[in-house]
This record gives structure tokens, sequence and C-alpha cells, in this order.
């Protein structure tokens, strides 16, 4: 019973987390997109500047590493991976979870894409998408190969997003 009770407080608390207001987004479709270095799931150190002049950015952002609605996303990434992969557009995700997190939740849903660490919150601030608990919202940020912003999806539905994006970077 009181396992129960503490699941259901735990569950409640990440439905909060996830629907909580974010700062206002200030970019805006057409402009550059901040770079930023971050550490990788795979201990690599990754720039959003890497990708310049060569390849279409999915810049997703979810708020908790291996909770209901992120894993959905994810998950959806990474079942349309391959056809990401073929037209050369490269998915990372972005949360305030630490690298130790990401490599978990990679592997446990067999993530085929880049998990990316914004622990200390400045990327998730400087894209205007950082909740007033400290967790990135649910935002994705389509960048084009000479790094403008050429779409933003806000209030993002973790079903069906993934199919949303990939026809619309098809088109960059």
């Amino acid at each position: 019973m009181r396992t129960a009770f503490h699941r259901l407080v735990f569950i409640l608390s990440l439905t909060l987390l996830a629907s909580c207001s974010f700062g206002e987004i200030v970019l805006k479709e057409g402009d550059n997109a901040p770079d930023f270095t971050l550490p990788s799931d795979d201990g690599q150190i990754i720039s959003l500047s890497d990708f310049k002049g060569r390849n279409v950015v999915v810049l997703y952002f979810y708020p908790k590493d291996n909770t209901p609605g992120c894993t959905t996303e994810a998950c959806s990434f990474r079942d349309s991976f391959d056809a990401y992969k073929a037209t050369g557009i490269v998915v990372l995700g972005v949360s305030t979870d630490d690298v130790a997190s990401h490599k978990s939740f990679r592997q446990n849903h067999q993530l085929n894409f880049t998990l990316l660490s914004d622990d200390k919150k400045k990327v998730s601030a400087e894209y205007g998408v950082l909740g007033s608990f400290g967790f990135a919202g649910r935002v994705t940020f389509l960048i084009d190969k000479a790094g403008k912003i050429r779409k933003i999806f806000k209030d993002v539905s973790p079903d069906g997003h993934a199919a949303e994006v990939l026809a619309i970077a098809k088109s960059l």
C-alpha cells in the first residue's frame, strides 16, 4: 500500500514536471541557432558547429530520462532513426540529466542517436526551454545546414513527434 502511494506521488510529480512552463523562447524561426558544446552519453564532446555545413540537425529537448513521456519520444526517434540517417539528418536529444543517466537511458531503450547532458542547464536556458523546476521543456528545434533555426516545435506530444519532424526535415 505504501509503495503504491509512493509510485502514485512519483507519477503525479513527473506529470507536473512534464507540463510545467518554461522560460519564454526568445529564439525564433530564421535565427541562427546558438552554438554550444556538451558531453554526450558515450563520453564525446559534441558542438552544434560540428554539423554546420554538413547536416540538418534535430535538437530535441526533453525533461527527464526514463520517464514515460520522454521514453515514448526517445523510442519514437529510435524507431525512425534509419529514415533520418538515410537523409543525413542528425538527431540530438538534450536534457539536464547527467552523462551517467543518459548512458543508462540509452542502453535501457537501445537508443541509436546521441544524448547530450546539459547538467549545468546553460544550453536549456539559452534556448529558452528551461522550466521553473530546472528541467528542460519538451521543445524541438529543426536546424538547417547553415545553422539557422527553420522550425520550432513547442508543446510537443511524444507520440508521432519524430515522424512529424522527419517530414519537415526532409524538405530542408
